[in-house]
């Protein structure tokens, strides 16, 4: 009875054992299959989170900024005895409102009134149009061109500081051979950005000896050069600016051509022409590059002016450029999705004892305006008006939009 009751007490044992290592093993393979689940889910999640979104931003481009004695006579405030230049860019400034960064061409000097200010052929304009400009949206300005030493060294120097005080970055002119070596980068929204820009030369007026730095003048090794050192940071985006070509001819001409090609060769996203007075031909380009990959190249061969007194044939035309550009999340490739403009006309209503009669028009908002009935610019006006658009499209060319999906995209 004895051993009976031993045997029993063993099977009644091993019976709870198989049971226990039976729960064990099935809770523990349940367990298991439970994380290997949240851990592939975790994973996709991780997945996800590290591929970023597409990154898009709007850039705006304006032309050359000059300022006559007819702009800054206009501009005088007799009771302040100040300059205000803000009502010459009131129809317009809606344009720049929406953009991630702003950019135009200063082609003035503020070397202080102390100097006096002046006119054509040597630049010296009223420090407080470069507060007029920031207020408007501008947040680069390029200063290399052909008037930058027009107050010699030292009043190039007071541009910079005028613009520094206003909160304008710059590029192309500098105080210090070490400012000299620092280049123009942003992050805008997540795109590296580099602004580099160069000019034909100086209206013949020396760059000082020893100063040798201080004005970025267009030559193949020094782009080269600077090109290699922005790479070496890690940009998404090289833009060049150019104060080159022909005054008043409305078609580059071949060493414009020539220097869009090498710049584009080199690793050049966008490249914006200034100098001629006048529009010139705008063009997306796909650049193949030496391994073999492709990209987007853009390039205006000429803005004209967005501010002067002048009166040339075509030199009161321009536009505002809108160039929306795309970071793709998982390659960081660039594209340059479309590039859409605003015709603008710098209109000059000369009335004797007139003043504020400088003013830049949207043209197509004015040609719709006297349409539906507010004729105040006069029959004449309008039919410059409607003469310009069309000069405008036939020089400029065709916007750039966004590509249309085919019909027969995602079907198999």
């Amino acid at each position: 009875m004895k051993k009976l009751f031993i045997v029993c007490i063993l099977i009644l044992a091993f019976t709870f054992g198989v049971f226990v290592g039976y729960y064990r093993f099935n809770t523990t393979s349940n367990i298991v299959e439970i994380a290997n689940i949240n851990n592939e889910n975790q994973s996709e999640d991780i997945v996800e989170k590290i591929i970023p979104e597409d990154i898009t931003i709007n850039m705006t481009v304006a032309g050359d900024i000059l300022c006559h004695n007819t702009n800054f006579w206009d501009a005088y405030v007799a009771e302040l005895d100040d300059y205000d230049f803000s009502y010459s860019f009131e129809d317009i400034k809606k344009y720049f409102d929406n953009a991630d960064v702003a950019i135009g061409v200063l082609e003035t000097n503020f070397a202080g009134r102390d100097i006096g200010y002046t006119n054509y052929p040597l630049f010296n304009s009223p420090e407080h149009l470069a507060t007029d400009l920031k207020e408007l949206g501008i947040d680069i300005l390029g200063t290399a061109n052909n008037h930058c030493l027009d107050k010699g060294f030292s009043g190039m120097v007071s541009t910079l500081e005028e613009l520094d005080k206003a909160g304008i970055d710059h590029m192309g002119t500098y105080a210090t051979e070490e400012d000299s070596k620092e280049y123009l980068i942003k992050d805008v929204k997540g795109i590296k950005m580099a602004f580099l820009t160069y000019t034909y030369g100086t209206n013949g007026i020396p760059i000082p000896t020893g100063k040798e730095f201080s004005v970025n003048i267009t030559d193949k090794e020094k782009i080269l050069a600077d090109l290699e050192n922005v790479k070496k940071e890690n940009v998404d985006v090289i833009c060049v600016n150019m104060h080159w070509g022909d005054e008043y001819s409305l078609k580059p001409n071949s060493n414009q051509k020539d220097l869009a090609d090498f710049l584009f060769e080199n690793g050049v996203d966008l490249i914006l022409g200034s100098h001629t007075h006048c529009l010139e031909p705008m063009e997306k380009r796909t650049i193949t590059m030496e391994d073999g990959t492709t990209k987007d190249g853009f390039i205006i061969y000429s803005l004209g002016n967005f501010m002067s007194g002048q009166k040339h044939e075509n030199s009161r035309q321009s536009v505002i450029l809108d160039i929306q550009l795309t970071k793709n999340g998982e390659t960081n490739k660039i594209s340059v999705d479309s590039v859409t403009y605003t015709p603008i006309y710098m209109y000059n209503f000369y009335q004797r004892g007139v003043l504020q009669r400088f003013k830049i028009m949207d043209i197509e908002a004015e040609i719709e305006k006297y349409e539906s009935g507010d004729t105040s610019i006069g029959a004449s006006m309008y039919q410059t008006l409607k003469n310009e658009l069309v000069n405008v499209y036939e020089v400029v060319g065709e916007e750039i939009l966004p590509e249309k999906i085919s019909k027969e995209e995602g079907e198999e």
